[in-house]
């Protein structure tokens, strides 16, 4: 069993890293708006793969970002599965 302050830790660690690559896909669809420096895609891959999936999956849908790419269309949903996925083995332990 998880303790609350560790389960406490991972909730504000989630929340920051989703808000953070929601605002990322959100900088680089300006970007690349403005034909500016954009950020890599292994980035906003691995901003997922750190926890925040569903940032990412939200930012993909509100900024109409990177849907067009297979590795983001299917990816993403295939990362926020196998996170949440964890997570409830995490939480039944």
């Amino acid at each position: 069993m998880i303790n609350d302050n560790l389960l406490h830790i991972i909730t504000i660690y989630l929340a920051v890293i989703n808000v953070v690559t929601f605002c990322t896909y959100g900088i680089d669809k300006l970007k690349a708006k403005k034909s500016l420096w954009r950020i890599r895609e292994v980035s906003l891959l691995m901003l997922a793969v750190l926890g925040g999936s569903t940032g990412a999956w939200l930012g993909m849908k509100l900024w109409h970002h990177k849907t067009q790419h297979k590795k983001f269309r299917y990816g993403i949903p295939a990362i926020i599965i196998i996170q949440f996925a964890f997570i409830i083995y995490l939480l039944k332990q």
